[in-house]
């Protein structure tokens, strides 16, 4: 079945009010609700910046600091609303294992584990998102060519399978702190995310030490 606009509201975010518009699709071939904010002309751009953001509770809501999701949000947000784009906000918390699971596998780090051991031992792979019906999403609006702001390799092959032409793909910030060094750390060695953990610029951290 073909996927469609299913809404498109108009929703100012922020205080400033900055004007998005908040679309829903359907059918989506993995049933969630999933959701695209679009800053500005981005669908008549020839290739908008176009950011998949994984929802994340504790980051995105309560700013924790064991992950970097939550500045990573932030950031495209700033870059969206300064350039037009589109973000696409995917509800595959915990990399696609659920937010019950997910804290399951920070109580596992707890031990000094690593995070996609954790994974494993709860039994489940390194990564279930499906980024497919983040393709789906772009082609309801006419988009199929994308500048897409991520570390993640991963993310453009799985766009690219489904017919979206990334173009360029633009690393986010570095957000490092004592308490998701490990994490990233982890994200680099085994799924050869791009990031700089020796850049400093965009460290959140104030412990002196």
């Amino acid at each position: 079945m073909t996927v469609k606009q299913r809404a498109s509201v108009g929703i100012p975010l922020g205080e400033a009010g900055i004007p998005t518009r908040f679309i829903s699709f359907e059918p989506l071939s993995d049933g969630k609700e999933h959701l695209a904010i679009v800053y500005g002309d981005a669908e008549h751009q020839d290739a908008p910046l176009v950011r998949l953001h994984s929802e994340c509770l504790t980051g995105d809501v309560f700013g924790s600091q064991r992950c970097d999701c939550g500045e990573q949000l932030k950031e495209a947000q700033r870059l969206l609303a300064e350039q037009g784009g589109i973000l696409l906000y995917l509800r595959q918390e915990g990399r696609g294992i659920g937010l019950y699971n997910k804290l399951d596998a920070y109580a596992l780090q707890d031990t000094g584990i690593d995070t996609y051991t954790a994974n494993a031992m709860l039994g489940f792979g390194h990564d279930l998102r499906d980024f497919g019906p983040a393709a789906e999403m772009l082609k309801a609006m006419g988009v199929t060519r994308i500048r897409l702001l991520s570390n993640n390799p991963h993310k453009a092959t799985q766009l690219e399978e489904h017919g979206i032409e990334v173009v360029d793909r633009v690393d986010t910030g570095v957000y490092v702190t004592r308490h998701n060094a490990a994490y990233l750390k982890a994200k680099v060695d085994q799924q050869a995310h791009s990031i700089r953990l020796d850049q400093q610029s965009n460290r959140k951290d104030s412990d002196p030490s």
